[in-house]
């Protein structure tokens, strides 16, 4: 690809994000289906055991997403350098990125070990649901430290257009997953039945792995050789660089999974079956969102490297690729979803009182989904551009206050029932408290995408102008 020109059109800039988006999308895909494998196992275990579960992952991706999008900072920086031909600045900004996983490993331990500051938002919680939530956590702090490791490494690939190596690492991992879940939460091979447990149990021994095969082919692979790729003292002018991007990339990140997290621990008051209805709904909620991520994640590492190049029109045009594609892929996902509805319920539980509830909290999944899109691609593209601050101011508007805080109000706080006559239209027979939150994140999502659209635009026009001179 020209680096200096947009000699192509419109729909060669499309192919090129779909070639770069499917490997990231199906290595998104296996990574999520870390959660699936857990939801649907623990799910037939006990509802006990998936309420612990539900509980867990909400706290657990909440600091580890945070965390992670802080090292998501390589991307576009590693991605400029690796479009401006600056070789050896890419095995260097990778090694300053190894420190900072380090750092935040440490941060995020101790967030972990204390799930009683989490659960305080729950209510009554049953002694073995908050038994299994506490040795859930304690098994993922093992896995903390590899999973932010890897990420190093998932973004050098997806940085300079290598995102295969990931996809196969993390497909290899899923079947490993698989067979641990089944050892150790059903307990077989003379293992305990762990349940919710053993899934984090298998979840840490896999992270391990994963990241041992990435260092290995980042080490000896002929292609990453040219950057040569080096863990070296820490660099403080870079790591101060990646924190002043990671920072607010990293708060962006935190917005939006907080409000799952917080939801899910609301919704708790509710009870266990309301817990999983909401447990799936949120599943297939993030696993939907990975298609608009890995095209976001596609676009935002081709906008970088051509920006890195100098390529404005490039750029613009790569933009505008990814945002036609995620459009499309969010119709698709909406047909599916509508489709197979009752099919995909049934696989996540055998409790009809959890699926009932389920099916109800589906019906507002479609406008969820494409809000949810729109708002995701427009938040990596201006990534691309290393504008994170304002993007988070605008993300904490729309998801917290107007999001999470009025699904609050309407749901579970003073103004109680006051949305009910508009949710028995929308989301008929949906629980007053889940079917509150889940209408206002979606309202919340489609202002965020309004709003960070405006600041694109404003974005990509004050960059044009440095070349119209």
């Amino acid at each position: 690809m020209s680096t200096s020109t947009a000699s192509h059109s419109l729909f060669f800039y499309i192919k090129e994000t779909l070639r770069q988006a499917w490997p990231v999308l199906i290595s998104a895909w296996a990574g999520i289906a870390f959660g699936v494998l857990d939801t649907t196992m623990v799910g037939h275990a006990s509802a006990a055991d998936l309420q612990a579960m539900a509980l867990s992952v909400s706290i657990y991706l909440t600091v580890f997403i945070g965390l992670m999008g802080v090292v998501h900072a390589l991307i576009p920086i590693i991605g400029q350098h690796f479009g401006a031909r600056e070789l050896t600045r890419v095995g260097h900004a990778w090694g300053q990125g190894v420190w900072l996983s380090f750092g935040l490993t440490s941060v995020g331990s101790i967030a972990l070990f204390f799930p009683n500051l989490w659960l305080m938002f729950s209510g009554t919680i049953e002694p073995e649901v908050r038994h299994g939530v506490t040795w859930y956590l304690r098994m993922l702090i093992i896995a903390l430290p590899a999973s932010l490791l890897f990420r190093t490494i998932y973004c050098l690939g997806t940085a300079v257009s290598r995102p295969k190596m990931v996809m196969t690492i993390n497909l290899v991992s899923v079947g490993f997953k698989a067979l641990f879940n089944w050892v150790f939460i059903f307990g077989k091979f003379g293992a305990p039945a762990m349940g919710a447990v053993g899934a984090g149990l298998s979840s840490a021994i896999v992270a391990w792995m994963s990241l041992l095969i990435g260092l290995w082919v980042i080490t000896h692979d002929t292609f990453f050789k040219q950057f040569q790729i080096r863990l070296s003292r820490p660099d403080w002018t870079e790591l101060k660089s990646l924190l002043r991007l990671g920072l607010p990339m990293g708060g962006s990140y935190l917005v939006e999974v907080c409000a799952f997290t917080f939801m899910a621990l609301l919704v708790a008051r509710e009870g266990m079956f309301v817990t999983g209805g909401h447990q799936i709904m949120a599943n297939l909620a993030a696993l939907c969102y990975m298609l608009p991520m890995a095209i976001g994640i596609a676009s935002a590492s081709l906008t970088a490297q051509a920006i890195g190049a100098q390529a404005p029109q490039r750029a613009l045009l790569t933009g505008r690729a990814g945002l036609a594609v995620v459009f499309m892929g969010a119709a698709l996902t909406v047909g599916i979803i509508l489709t197979f509805r009752d099919l995909i319920v049934s696989a996540y539980t055998d409790d009809a009182q959890v699926a009932a509830v389920a099916l109800t909290l589906l019906t507002i999944l479609p406008l969820f989904l494409f809000c949810d899109a729109m708002q995701c691609i427009m938040t990596y593209l201006l990534r691309a551009y290393k504008v994170a601050v304002v993007p988070l101011i605008m993300q904490v508007v729309a998801l917290t206050v107007f999001g999470l805080v009025g699904g609050w109000l309407l749901g579970f706080g003073p103004w109680k029932g006051a949305l009910q006559p508009l949710l028995n239209i929308v989301m008929p027979g949906a629980p007053v408290g889940a079917g509150s939150l889940w209408f206002m994140a979606a309202l919340g999502l489609g202002l965020s995408a309004i709003l960070l659209k405006f600041w694109y635009r404003r974005v990509v026009r004050q960059y044009l102008r440095q070349f119209q001179h």
